[in-house]
């Protein structure tokens, strides 16, 4: 039977290995305590079908039955709302063009979110098919089936050398060693330097920050049924959450892997941009955070084994859409490490695949 080590315990390293544990031996080394303890555990929890590049729309379609029906659905309604000014009226259509939006008067606007400005929000656009996901349980579920199948899972694992044996590779994690045949990496923003342990040429893995902060209710509304709002271009967004409301400034800074924490500038800054369109300013921020989303030059997945390697396999470069592409994207690493067929077009695979920097 093939033995895979996987390098990274986030949702892209887990799910993969809930796949190949169906069919091969499979340990998960994750360098935290806990599993998803970076991007994945700080993931804005939103499954949008029309978000990403083209070949990330044709994982975010592929795997939209799992998300609505495996292991009772992980998705609740939720919905997007994108707002603006006149003076931004060509970004406004470029983004409801891109998402699919529809657009609405400022009286529906405010009737679902009444503490939107009508001095400062003059456009506004939605849609219904933006859903909340459940982040948490889906990690859960994946690393079920992965210790389900024989697989093991193990933290505090931080992998400091890799080398390559006549059977396969021999990773030394904490003062352990461990071997198999093929290697996953799917360690995020160290997915390069974990490349380069392993003596295969990096990608060009960007890790870029982005930050929250978790507000109070706005003036104690129920936030419920309230949509998610995004200001255009991306430029901020604010999400409800159990009762209270995440805004975040949408940055996207260059920074070194690390445990990323927030800037308090940008922070600022992007609650600025938010308080300029609602009626109640921002008297408290809770907590603040940071996460880091990995991009490829493409700005999409890296999926595959590596050409100069076929033992070395991609699982990088999810940027901000990596639980809502996770269930196909891990079942092509799983299908192309093992050599099955895939369900994916043939177009859409080679956009994804880790030739394209070759």
């Amino acid at each position: 039977m093939t033995s895979f080590i996987v390098i990274g315990g986030g949702i892209a390293g887990v799910s993969a290995a809930a796949r190949l544990s169906e069919h091969a031996q499979v340990v998960v080394l994750e360098q935290e305590d806990a599993l998803a303890y970076h991007a994945s555990g700080r993931s804005a929890a939103m499954f949008e079908e029309n978000y990403g590049a083209p070949s990330t729309l044709a994982l975010n379609r592929a795997s939209a039955e799992y998300h609505h029906t495996n292991n009772g659905g992980y998705l609740t309604p939720r919905g997007l709302m994108l707002i603006a000014g006149e003076q931004d009226l060509a970004q406004f259509n470029a983004d409801i063009d891109t998402l699919h939006l529809a657009r609405i008067s400022i009286d529906e606007a405010r009737d679902m979110v009444p503490i939107l400005n009508p001095k400062t929000v003059t456009l506004a656009a939605r849609h219904d098919a933006a859903l909340d996901l459940d982040t948490d349980r889906m990690v859960q579920d994946f690393a079920r089936v992965v210790r389900a199948n024989g697989g093991q899972i193990l933290t505090r694992k931080p992998v400091s050398a890799i080398q390559r044996t006549d059977t396969g590779w021999r990773v030394d994690a904490s003062g352990d060693v461990f071997e198999a045949d093929m290697l996953i990496n799917a360690a995020g923003p160290w997915a390069d330097v974990v490349a380069d342990l392993a003596g295969i040429r990096p990608i060009g893995i960007t890790p870029l920050r982005r930050s929250m902060a978790r507000l109070p209710a706005p003036g104690g509304h129920d936030l419920r049924h309230w949509p998610m709002l995004m200001g255009v271009g991306e430029t901020w967004y604010a999400k409800p959450d159990a009762g209270k409301l995440l805004v975040s400034p949408a940055e996207e800074d260059l920074v070194p892997p690390h445990d990323a924490y927030a800037d308090d500038m940008v922070l600022a800054e992007g609650l600025a941009r938010y308080e300029q369109m609602v009626t109640e300013p921002v008297t408290r921020v809770e907590t603040n955070w940071a996460g880091l989303r990995s991009f490829a030059p493409d700005r999409a997945l890296v999926l595959g084994p590596d050409p100069d390697n076929s033992g070395f396999v991609w699982c990088a470069g999810q940027g901000g859409y990596g639980f809502q592409t996770a269930p196909a994207g891990s079942q092509l690493v799983a299908d192309l490490a093992l050599g099955r067929p895939t369900s994916l077009p043939a177009d859409v695979i080679s956009m994804l695949s880790p030739r394209r920097f070759r």
